[in-house]
């Protein structure tokens, strides 16, 4: 990026928030902060009014706005990607207010973009294959209102496992999305802790005027739960699977506490790391048993032999005819 376009940037982002640290914007242009107090100083004797406070950082004077920006060819290309992400992944509230949005940003574009967009539009599709899982109507938006303004909100919420809703009164502090689904955690009254709630279980939600009673963030919980999780004891795991197969582990692996891999031959090696080796991991192995072997611990082996002798059992085989059956060619055997 050439300086004038660096400058214009800047000044673009001082408009986005009410506080900018020079630290912030050294990292996102990859400059050093000597060169981004020069840039502050080009702004200023240009006729930019900025004020700034040592260690807190700079601000534009209350009013003060540039005329409308236009937007490249790539930006606009985001803008309707997004925009299709938009409509498949947030609840129907969310998705309308963006669509606003993107009328307004079409609005400024030029002649040659806005024909641009219209063209691509039929061909940009996101196939979202669980439509089940989507949040209800409003769901997100009420919860992003409750983030940002510190209040409370009234949740009546199916947990999974059971057939009567309850009422929650709950205080959000963010939401993420992870594994298809999203969620919000939140300091919960009813249960006088943190906890996670997945959106699509949300029945019906209620912004109030109770104020969060606890003051923290959604990184400032993550950091808690990361040292809490450390001081617990972690169990190493090893197996061994078929190339062939060991691809199809690779998007879901990570949630089993997937560490790292070896190529051994036709086969992959993957080290685990987990608080859940008997349970979460043996249950995972299982879908590929006959394609690989464990390699430790021990237990691992007699949880995975435990469980098939009780599925076998289940099943109303022969216990002494089949099992060996169906541990044929899989060393996991204690």
């Amino acid at each position: 990026m050439n300086r004038f376009d660096r400058i214009t940037a800047i000044l673009i982002q001082l408009q986005s928030k009410r506080v900018v640290k020079a630290q912030d914007l050294a990292e996102r242009f990859d400059i050093s902060l000597r060169t981004v107090y020069r840039d502050i100083r080009t702004l200023e004797e240009a006729g930019v009014p900025l004020y700034g406070e040592a260690g807190i950082g700079y601000s534009l004077v209350d009013g003060y706005r540039l005329p409308p920006v236009m937007f490249t060819r790539e930006e606009a290309m985001a803008f309707l990607t997004a925009e299709k992400l938009m409509e498949k992944f947030t609840d129907e509230t969310l998705g309308e207010h963006y669509t606003s949005a993107m009328f307004k940003i079409k609005a400024v574009l030029r002649g040659t973009e806005k024909d641009l967009l219209e063209n691509l539009d039929s061909n940009i599709i996101v196939n979202n294959k669980r439509r089940d899982n989507s949040p209800p109507v409003n769901v997100l938006d009420v919860l992003l209102k409750g983030i940002a303004e510190k209040r409370a909100v009234k949740l009546i919420y199916r947990a999974f496992g059971n057939e009567k809703d309850s009422q929650r009164l709950v205080e959000p502090i963010g939401i993420f999305h992870e594994y298809e689904n999203w969620y919000t955690v939140a300091w919960c009254h009813l249960r006088n802790e943190y906890r996670q709630f997945r959106a699509d279980r949300i029945v019906s939600v209620q912004l109030t005027s109770i104020s969060h009673s606890q003051d923290t963030s959604l990184s400032a919980y993550y950091d808690l739960q990361s040292k809490q999780k450390s001081t617990l004891s972690m169990q190493k795991a090893v197996i061994r699977l078929e190339k062939k197969v060991a691809l199809y582990m690779q998007e879901s692996r990570h949630r089993h506490g997937f560490v790292s891999e070896r190529i051994d031959g036709d086969y992959v090696e993957m080290t685990f790391l987990s608080q859940h080796i008997e349970d979460g991991l043996a249950r995972y192995f299982m879908m590929f048993a006959d394609y690989g072997e464990i390699v430790e611990p021990e237990s691992l082996k007699i949880r995975v032999a435990e469980l098939l002798e009780k599925m076998l059992q289940k099943n109303a085989l022969s216990k002494t005819a089949d099992i060996g059956l169906s541990l044929r060619g899989c060393n996991f055997v204690p």
